[in-house]
C-alpha cells in the first residue's frame, strides 16, 4: 500500500470512528428492540458496520 498522506490517515481514523460508533447504536438499538423484525435489522445493520470498521481497518495494517 501506498503510504498515505496525513490528510487521509485523519479521514481513515474518522470514518474507522464512525463506523464504531454505528456499530455500538445498532447493537444498543437491537438490544432494546421488542419488535423481532426490527431487532433483527438493527443487528444485521450492526454487523455490516462492524465489517466496514473491519475493512478500513486492514487497509491500515
Amino acid at each position: 500500500m501506498a503510504n498515505l498522506t496525513s490528510k487521509e490517515l485523519t479521514g481513515l481514523e474518522d470514518q474507522l470512528k464512525q463506523e464504531e460508533n454505528l456499530t455500538k447504536k445498532y447493537r444498543m438499538y437491537a438490544y432494546h428492540c421488542t419488535d423481532s423484525q426490527l431487532k433483527a435489522k438493527c443487528e444485521q445493520m450492526s454487523s455490516v458496520h462492524q465489517n466496514h470498521y473491519n475493512s478500513l481497518l486492514n487497509l491500515l495494517g
